[in-house]
């Protein structure tokens, strides 16, 4: 898999330092199931020279972003990396306050709320709350999932405006050209079920065993537009019940965790 690069328009912004954002670049190639990757894996998913993975590895392994591991001769994140995420996490009042509410819908549903945030092309886990279902799906704060073909990133993309969804969504071609009409017509769709459902929907579409619904809002602590999907096994997990009986329970709760001046979807 390879990293979602930066927009291509920050190369004509003379304030833009490219070795800086290559090195954040090749942090983000690690995802939450990675353990080691080594230059050449790096390289592959960074589209940068191999030569130039090599010195940002060093440098960053210096700085304790990563960690070397000589046996393999291989690297995995470094305490660093680690501290940067947990100041983050502890900075999302939302997660605090979505929590219990979040916990209340899994156990309903049996199933897993998850609440994420965008970056670049990808949605990111922050918070998840489980059923005590023996089947739910196995992703963990810190997991990153595509924004146009998942019920949280198209919720995302319909809560924004246009003009940043279709900032978004031009990168989303630039990257996958052939799968581009697919991917726009089905954002098309979502947009329009978005209004007249209130959440965005995901049947078979990210992964064929997986449905999805969500539904996103800008948080009362001024974080950045969020998402909360609520997920599972299709064949566990029928599209009726999750239109019928989720649906109302999670717009609901997410009209609690929306800024006063949003107001609060139907």
């Amino acid at each position: 898999m390879k990293v979602d690069l930066p927009n291509p328009r920050v190369k004509e912004d003379r304030h833009f330092v490219t070795a800086l954002a290559r090195g954040l670049d090749l942090l983000a190639c690690f995802r939450s199931g990675d353990k080691l990757l080594g230059n050449q894996e790096l390289a592959e998913r960074s589209r940068l020279p191999k030569s130039t993975v090599s010195r940002l590895t060093y440098t960053l392994t210096k700085l304790g972003y990563l960690q070397y591991d000589e046996a393999l001769g291989k690297y995995r994140l470094g305490s660093a990396t680690l501290a940067l995420g947990s100041a983050m996490l502890s900075r999302l009042d939302i997660r605090q306050l979505a929590r219990p509410l979040m916990q209340e819908l899994a156990d309903f549903s049996q199933t897993m709320v998850s609440l994420g945030m965008r970056d670049r092309l990808s949605m990111i886990y922050v918070e998840n709350c489980r059923s005590q279902a023996a089947l739910t799906l196995r992703l963990d704060v810190g997991a990153r999932i595509p924004i146009a073909s998942t019920a949280m990133g198209r919720a995302y993309l319909a809560e924004v405006s246009s003009a940043e969804r279709n900032d978004i969504l031009e990168r989303v071609r630039d990257l996958d050209e052939l799968a581009w009409p697919t991917l726009r017509d089905r954002m098309a769709r979502a947009v329009e079920e978005y209004q007249t459902l209130g959440c965005c929907t995901s049947f078979g579409d990210w992964q064929p065993d997986v449905n999805a619904i969500a539904v996103a809002f800008r948080p009362a602590d001024n974080a950045p537009p969020m998402s909360i999907n609520c997920g599972g096994p299709a064949f566990n997990l029928k599209q009726e019940f999750l239109l019928e009986e989720v649906r109302p329970r999670l717009i609901a709760m997410v009209n609690t965790l929306r800024r006063p001046s949003q107001g609060g979807r139907d």
